[in-house]
């Protein structure tokens, strides 16, 4: 009886340790404003959001949402007072901060301009000269964020994309790089249709970008949580949801009526 008692409790103990441990029941990612995939007042918070919240549903686990700024939801799961965000591009920097879990989405950036502003563009250097926008705390690329440090390209970067458009409509810059499913909804909501008309960006896109979900390195079961992601994202994508969510989104059928 002994024995059978040790191989029960052994049993118990590997069970707890690799169930109990390896997942929690819940988990705090910060958030913010990037129609239509994130955002407080759409439905599920968003196409991106929900795929999140239903790939962590499918294993159990629960997701609290707060919003914030982008600097500040970064900020947040970078000391630990969060325990991670959503979602964000790889950079060798933030991989010193956060565990990258499975990406979320894949989006393609592009260089909006006027109109009326004649804009051709091959290579990096063919950007010399001009005005760029950018936006605090985002990645444009390795490539793009390197030309940008090395004062080779000139980029006046400013707290957020409205910001960047308002001054892309004035003249104050010649081009903006965004995704054109966040731009059309972003523009929808914060400018006029006369202004919208006036706006146009070039096909070839600066980067094609993973948007990844990530977890602090202060958060101790990040490691653990990244593989319970992945678990339920694979079952989302295998049973269709994740294309519906992200489709649903993409047509506006998350936007609070």
């Amino acid at each position: 009886m002994k024995g059978h008692r040790w191989i029960l409790v052994s049993s118990l103990t590997w069970v707890l340790f690799t169930t109990g441990l390896a997942a929690q029941d819940s988990i705090r990612l910060t958030n913010g404003e990037w129609t239509p995939w994130l955002a407080e007042d759409l439905k599920y918070y968003g196409g991106a959001s929900r795929v999140v919240t239903e790939a962590f549903a499918l294993e159990g686990v629960t997701v609290e949402y707060g919003f914030f700024p982008w600097k500040r939801a970064y900020s947040l799961g970078q000391t630990g007072k969060w325990d991670g965000s959503v979602i964000w591009i790889k950079t060798p920097e933030r991989e010193k901060e956060f565990v990258f879990c499975d990406p979320v989405l894949i989006q393609q950036r592009v260089f909006y301009h006027l109109k009326d502003f004649e804009f051709e563009w091959e290579t990096i250097e063919d950007l010399k000269g001009l005005t760029i926008g950018g936006t605090l705390e985002y990645t444009y690329g390795a490539e793009f964020d390197n030309a940008e440090k090395a004062k080779i390209l000139k980029v006046k970067r400013v707290p957020n994309d409205v910001i960047n458009f308002r001054k892309l409509l004035k003249g104050k810059i010649q081009i903006f790089p965004m995704e054109p499913d966040v731009a059309a909804g972003l523009l929808k909501k914060n400018f006029t249709p006369e202004d919208i008309s006036t706006l146009t960006f070039h096909p070839q896109p600066l980067a094609r970008k993973a948007y990844h979900l990530i977890l602090s390195k202060k958060y101790p079961h990040a490691a653990n949580m990244c593989d319970v992601f992945h678990r339920g994202l694979t079952r989302l994508k295998a049973n269709g949801k994740y294309n519906q969510y992200l489709t649903e989104a993409h047509e506006g059928l998350y936007n609070q009526e």
